[in-house]
């Protein structure tokens, strides 16, 4: 341990205020200087407002203060870090994530989130294509939209296990693997010689980069407490919302001037950049387990001079034994996995995994009906321009990641203080439940209308620009939803916060997919205008109920869940 090891300290003291209803402040002796992997001794006290003492009708004179300190970072040794090739890393492991200092944190935050762009971008890329690829392997439209559809189901599936995985082999192995076999995968899509291959090779490619999509969440509630982990979670969400945001324009620059092949190239490319980033860059984040031995039993004099009694095993026996194991092992590979869909069953798991999903799903049926729309008369834009077309929405999801995440943890904060939730030691009590406020009824409005506004504007051939102003709000909105419920899901099950995020994604992109398959033969059908007010109708009624439903019950619900599964 470093000299400053000797600043580590817990102070114990009593303070007489003369006035009750003065609340402890809190004091930060913290430098500045955050070393790039180690966390400097913090001195904190817990911040009691004013509100605290009006929900307590009789406070003690004499309040108990403690000051904490947080501990310094304690490094793994090079040999014993986890992970694949876990040596090699510039940062260091440290036996809690904790405890990294907050520039490592956001360091991190922000690899993951540089990962997390991955798989997004790889749907999103091909959209300016489609009907590139459509013409050059003489296929339909609907079936050039099924590279989009099968990667998104994909992205569905595959992080189950990627989730289920990370929990017992740890976050960096997943990474490094993953990202492997999305480089590999991304070079056999660029040099697909008939459309089968290039959906198949894109399917795997999807599963692949899907990692972070289950896992990527898990690492920040990792290193982030829950106290902030609202704005740590929008910042990682902008890299899967900013995939839509440059892919489209990027697969539109390429597609218009080098072909379509050329976006699979870049996404070898990228994937390649990216593992680099991870072997040398990205820890290992998985909490340690601890480890309790089982005390050894002192052997007394009749055991240590009486040789182990042999017993006979027949061939059956042990045929038996190696069945069982194999069984077991083909078990927790293959079907284990599959038991977190089971948490589907608590109201607050399912509420908050359909409210993201059709929200999700109701965002690629938007882009795919700018694709649609916006080549076709009375617009007819090139392709290239029909991938600028994705910038309001995008910028909206940037706009709401920022702020949104901050927004969403003083909420939280104010409704335990509002309904006074201290523990014995005067910390705030935080619930899930607090995020959905009213930021949630202003998503649950804001997206729909948004909805509405851009499917009756290009039904009509409106000017461009004021359907990008409704995908703006959308995006806003969207990205609203989508922060805090997968925050939610992450707290509802804090030892398993990647399984949470398994089942978002797995139910979200199934619905994805679904948009993605049926969009543009609806739209053919009834118009941009009826469909979008299909979709809007139903997702601001549901959404409604599901944030009256979450405040007024969640609670209850949660505590059933918790006392279910332990």
């Amino acid at each position: 341990m470093p000299e400053s090891s000797n600043e580590q300290r817990r102070i114990e003291e009593s303070v007489d205020f003369g006035d009750p209803g003065i609340a402890a402040k809190e004091v930060d002796i913290t430098s500045e200087d955050d070393a790039i992997s180690i966390a400097h001794s913090k001195a904190t006290t817990s911040e009691h407002d004013e509100e605290r003492a009006e929900t307590r009708p009789e406070p003690p004179a004499t309040l108990t203060r403690t000051t904490s300190v947080m501990p310094e970072a304690v490094i793994v040794d090079r040999k014993n870090r986890r992970g694949l090739f876990g040596r090699l890393t510039v940062i260091p492991e440290v036996t809690n994530s904790y405890h990294y200092a907050r520039k490592t944190k956001w360091f991190i935050t922000a690899i993951v989130a540089g990962c997390a762009m991955a798989a997004p971008m790889g749907s999103a890329i091909v959209m300016p294509a489609l009907q590139d690829i459509a013409v050059a392997f003489g296929a339909s439209a609907t079936v050039a939209n099924m590279s989009v559809a099968v990667y998104m189901l994909s992205m569905a599936i595959f992080p189950l296990w990627w989730s289920s995985f990370s929990e017992t082999v740890g976050r960096r192995t997943i990474y490094i693997i993953s990202f492997t076999l999305f480089t590999l995968f991304a070079i056999l899509s660029a040099v697909s010689t008939n459309m089968a291959m290039l959906v198949v090779m894109r399917t795997f490619s999807g599963g692949a980069a899907a990692s972070v999509q289950a896992v990527g969440a898990g690492s920040v509630a990792d290193m982030w407490e829950p106290k902030e982990r609202g704005k740590a979670m929008g910042m990682f969400y902008l890299g899967p919302l900013c995939g839509p945001l440059f892919a489209p324009i990027i697969g539109g620059v390429l597609a218009q001037t080098l072909g379509w092949r050329s976006t699979q190239w870049f996404l070898a490319i990228y994937g390649g950049l990216t593992l680099l980033m991870i072997l040398f860059a990205m820890p290992e984040t998985l909490r340690r387990k601890e480890s309790n031995p089982a005390p050894v039993p002192q052997p007394s004099s009749e055991t240590t001079t009486a040789r182990p009694e042999l017993t006979r095993v027949s061939t059956r026996q042990s045929v038996q034994v190696a069945t069982k194991s194999t069984l077991k092992t083909l078990r927790r590979y293959f079907l284990d996995p599959l038991i977190v869909l089971t948490w589907l069953r608590y109201p607050p798991v399912v509420l908050t995994v359909y409210y993201a999903s059709i929200t999700f799903g109701s965002l690629y049926c938007l882009n795919i009906s700018i694709t649609a729309s916006f080549s076709a008369p009375p617009y007819s834009f090139k392709t290239i321009i029909v991938g600028l077309l994705y910038i309001p929405g995008s910028m909206g999801y940037i706009l709401a990641s920022v702020f949104g995440g901050k927004w969403i943890d003083k909420i939280m904060h104010r409704e335990a203080r509002k309904a006074g939730r201290y523990d014995a030691s005067g910390k705030l009590v935080l619930r899930p439940e607090d995020r959905m406020r009213e930021n949630a009824w202003i998503a649950a409005v804001l997206w729909p209308g948004a909805l509405l506004w851009y499917g009756w504007t290009v039904q009509h051939g409106v000017i461009w620009i004021v359907p990008m102003i409704a995908n703006f709000f959308f995006g806003v909105g969207s990205m609203l939803i989508f922060s805090l419920s997968s925050t939610m899901l992450t707290e509802f099950m804090p030892k398993r916060a990647s399984a949470g995020i398994a089942i978002n994604n797995f139910v979200r992109n199934i619905c994805s997919f679904t948009g993605a398959v049926v969009a543009e033969p609806i739209i053919r059908a009834i118009g941009n205008g009826w469909f979008m007010t299909i979709l809007g109708v139903w997702s601001l009624v549901t959404g409604l109920m599901v944030v009256w439903a979450m405040g007024r019950f969640g609670p209850r619900w949660r505590g059933k869940m918790v006392a279910a599964l332990g």
